[in-house]
């Protein structure tokens, strides 16, 4: 494996406010499957190369896997859902507890704009790395009973972001978050996510982009707008539409 040298006094980024898993379950719709209603787990949670133990998703065609192995949302971000959504009592119970948005790992002190790509963490015994951020699907749209949610998530930028892990281990509800190595600082994944959104095609923009250590799906997405100079489509994802 190989890392970043550690530095001598890693820095406190947060605390893990609570860890979630869930198992796939018969979803919404025909033939779909989700494992996004997840329930917050006591005591140390081992974790391994595909993920958090007792946790599985779905669809692997999109979801889990080494770069996605832990889903992470920022619990301070709950607060303007829960404002934007104050009319939608299904929303509104979701967003009483960590779990609305299927998340592992719910946070505080830590959000989109203040965490960039490449970052290695160190939560309990664990080591992570940020591999990159969410783009929503419709699943959310159905989970909280709003038509446009995943839209809405995108366009807030408030989608969360993934890690893999470097070093397997335990982690649990209480720990902190180490900030082990920051070696892309001019790349939150709030400034990802906004040129996704955005529909961003500047060939200056995306070279940069890709000059990134970047996932295979995000290379994919990135090299095909810079190649094309369009943006992707995204009904498939956003309203299942195929």
């Amino acid at each position: 494996m190989n890392m970043t040298p550690l530095p001598s006094q890693p820095t406190a980024l947060g605390t893990l406010r609570a860890v979630l898993t869930g198992r796939a379950q018969p979803y919404t719709r025909p033939g779909s499957r989700s494992a996004i209603a997840k329930q917050a787990r006591s005591g140390p949670v081992a974790v391994g190369a595909e993920g958090l133990d007792g946790d599985e998703q779905g669809d692997l065609r999109v979801h889990g896997g080494p770069d996605k192995a832990v889903h992470c949302y920022a619990w301070p971000q709950y607060t303007p859902w829960r404002e934007e959504l104050a009319g939608h009592a299904a929303a509104q119970a979701l967003l009483a507890q960590p779990g609305a948005f299927g998340e592992n790992f719910s946070l505080d002190g830590v959000q989109e704009a203040q965490v960039c790509i490449a970052d290695q963490w160190h939560i309990g015994s664990a080591v992570f790395e940020v591999s990159q951020g969410r783009q929503p699907c419709w699943k959310l749209n159905d989970r909280f009973q709003v038509p446009d949610m995943a839209l809405r998530v995108q366009r807030s930028l408030r989608a969360g972001w993934y890690l893999r892990v470097l070093q397997p281990g335990t982690v649990q509800a209480g720990d902190t978050v180490w900030l082990l190595a920051r070696p892309q600082p001019a790349w939150p994944i709030a400034r990802l996510l906004e040129v996704i959104d955005r529909r961003d095609c500047t060939p200056a923009t995306l070279r940069d982009i890709l000059a990134l250590p970047l996932p295979p799906s995000w290379q994919r997405l990135f090299q095909r707008r810079l190649d094309s100079g369009q943006s992707e489509a995204w009904d498939a994802r956003l309203q299942g539409q195929h």
